[in-house]
């Protein structure tokens, strides 16, 4: 164990894990307790970096004020000017919800890295993607949301970065909306023919 109290996935609840997580988007309004929170933040920390450098810099958000201010950031990134956030017709359109842009979600997870690196993107993903998988095996349901490169990229995003005290040089990468699942994930689609292939 890592001291998260997510222990080491054996390879089989690993397996199963990445088989039956899926991106949920309807939330609990419960906020995600610590213990839970903090095990899904180790596990991004144990993702596979370039060079082993663990350039990635992860911030969770529970504030009410800055995630309002988040998804307003988000939104207006998408297009959107409607009240809350997004026109209810446009949003119903295109996220398939009349809600922010992250859900309702009572957790926002950020992930940033160095803007000057090539890897910046790959090592970003790689944390997001280990935060879902661990999201899922502590019960709380996640979907990734994009434009965080869009949104820091912006003088209102590099002065939030300022405030949320991370160095100067980074780049938004992606975020987690997270939390307890209000509803069950839909069934996955039957995995394309050919998926893999074996080369010897």
């Amino acid at each position: 164990s890592a001291g998260s109290g997510i222990g080491v996935f054996v390879c089989c609840e690993h397996r199963c894990n990445v088989f039956i997580s899926r991106s949920l988007r309807r939330f609990k309004g419960e906020q995600v307790d610590d213990e839970a929170l903090k095990a899904v933040l180790e596990a991004g920390t144990w993702a596979p970096t370039a060079f082993g450098k663990q350039d990635p810099w992860i911030v969770a958000v529970q504030r009410p004020d800055l995630l309002d201010r988040l998804a307003r950031m988000n939104a207006e990134i998408m297009g959107s000017k409607g009240n809350p956030y997004y026109d209810a017709a446009m949003n119903a359109r295109v996220m398939g919800t009349e809600s922010d842009p992250y859900y309702g979600a009572p957790t926002v997870v950020l992930v940033f890295a160095s803007a000057d690196s090539p890897n910046k993107d790959r090592d970003g993903s790689l944390v997001l993607g280990s935060m879902m998988v661990a999201a899922h095996s502590v019960g709380l349901a996640s979907c990734w949301i994009n434009r965080e490169d869009a949104m820091f990229a912006s003088e209102e995003g590099k002065a939030l970065m300022r405030e949320l005290q991370l160095p100067e040089g980074l780049a938004g990468v992606g975020a987690l909306a997270l939390g307890y699942p209000d509803a069950e994930p839909k069934a996955a689609k039957p995995r394309k023919k050919d998926y893999y292939r074996i080369v010897k």
